[in-house]
């Protein structure tokens, strides 16, 4: 997660491009909605309208039953009537009865029936309606806010679900645009802008808009369609670097001027020698004095032996030599630097022809990696390159640099999606471990600009 947060900082140029453009896209003709509708939701949720407009109740129409029974006073039940007289057994007849307070009205056994309290205003229901009438208001009252507190205050402390699980109020308004044939084509231009070619654009349209044709979609929606959609073209070609039990095994580096070579070179030398084997270099660009101290400066970091010959020196026999030397000292990986040459130079690709008839003669299985380094910044050119490099020196994987400089990363997804080449590494900086593994997911989030 480390590397994909650097990769994530310094891919800044691609992912703001590609931001801007759908932020340019979605707003053009766009429309602004809430990701959620809360005071619509609680609306319609019983007793909700004097939670949320209790100045207006009156306007809100017809009201459920049990919100009238809250709100209206409750009128008072009829009396219990007075058991008849004939229904009561007859008393005793008493030789000398007291005298009574009244006596055109008989008095009931008091044991079977109660007088109300006197402090109580409203006669209590019959034994019989009360229960039934408890059940109903438990069942139906909507629970109505403390007596010191506001219906505003009872809201607020009471937030909804989503604002629960959110932790957060009312949704921000997001804008949306219709997925018509325009937008396709304004997506498609933007997918070419960042270098990912015609052919790899159209076909990543045609997928982000099967079975989502005429829906809305935002920016973010956008970005995760596309990300997925990236990272679902790299994953085939997310491979790591071969090792095999055959030793010394032979990588040969090639690419062109300034691609990256000799900083690559260095960097696989110190992450192998990490791993525990025994390296060996051979500084093959004998044309360039510079590039031949830039290796041996590279050897002295990651302790590793630099093999040299005389400037002007025929890079296919150093090879050869190296090879020999390798063999002698048990190395477990050769890694061959060999000069940078345009694809257009064809008496310099004949030279690179010439390394690879050589190094077989001392192992015909031999090279059994051929690196070629890309430059992200040459864009749509890298497409050519892999093109003729691959018909010379039958190139087997590839590293891709400077992703760090460039706002055409996509490159990237247009090669892997046209020669479905293992990538093997990518790097975004000059600093030794600024080379990682190929990670499809990590770049596509990177490159989309999105969170991973």
């Amino acid at each position: 997660m480390a590397f994909f947060t650097k990769l994530k900082d310094r891919l800044f140029k691609s992912s703001s491009k590609l931001d801007e453009g759908l932020e340019a896209i979605v707003s053009d003709g766009g429309e602004a909605e809430a990701e959620a509708a809360p005071v619509d939701a609680v609306m319609d949720q019983p007793g909700a309208a004097s939670d949320v407009m209790p100045d207006r109740q009156e306007d809100s129409g017809p009201k459920l039953a049990a919100e009238r029974e809250a709100e209206e006073p409750t009128p008072a039940p009829e009396p219990a009537p007075e058991p008849e007289p004939e229904t009561l057994p007859e008393p005793e007849p008493q030789p000398a009865p007291e005298p009574q307070p009244e006596p055109s009205e008989p008095q009931p056994d008091p044991t079977p029936v109660q007088e109300p309290p006197a402090a109580d205003p409203e006669p209590a229901p019959t034994p019989e309606e009360v229960p039934a009438a408890t059940d109903l208001r438990q069942a139906m009252t909507p629970v109505a806010p403390a007596l010191d507190e506001t219906p505003a205050e009872a809201a607020a402390a009471k937030p909804g679900l989503l604002g629960r699980l959110m932790g957060r109020g009312a949704a921000q308004p997001v804008v949306r645009r219709t997925l018509d044939d325009e937008m396709l084509e304004q997506l498609e231009e933007l997918l070419i802008s960042a270098d990912m070619g015609v052919d790899t654009a159209l076909r990543v349209t045609a997928n982000m808009a099967e079975g989502r044709f005429g829906k809305k979609l935002s920016v973010a929606e956008i970005k995760q369609l596309l990300a997925s959609e990236v990272s679902r073209i790299m994953e085939p070609v997310a491979r790591p670097l071969p090792l095999y039990a055959k030793t010394p095994q032979v990588v040969l580096v090639v690419g062109v001027n300034g691609s990256g070579k000799t900083t690559t070179i260095g960097k696989l030398a110190s992450q192998f020698r990490a791993a525990g084997k025994k390296v060996v270099i051979a500084a093959g660009d004998t044309f360039r004095a510079a590039a031949v101290e830039q290796l041996q400066v590279w050897g002295e970091r990651a302790g590793v032996p630099v093999l040299t010959a005389p400037e002007g020196s025929d890079p296919a026999s150093l090879a050869f030599d190296a090879m020999g030397r390798a063999q002698e000292e048990g190395a477990d990986l050769l890694l061959i630097d060999t000069a940078g040459r345009l694809q257009n130079r064809g008496d310099l690709m004949e030279e690179l022809a010439k390394i690879v008839r050589v190094i077989r003669k001392k192992d015909e299985s031999a090279p059994h990696n051929t690196l070629l380094v890309l430059d992200a910044t040459t864009g749509q050119n890298a497409v050519n390159q892999v093109k003729v490099f691959q018909e010379i020196s039958d190139v087997s994987g590839l590293v891709m640099t400077k992703l760090d400089g460039t706002a055409k990363g996509g490159v990237l997804v247009a090669l892997a999606d046209r020669f479905g080449l293992p990538i093997h590494a990518v790097g975004v900086g000059e600093q030794i471990d600024d080379l990682s593994p190929f990670d499809p997911d990590e770049f596509a989030a990177a490159l989309v600009g999105t969170d991973g």
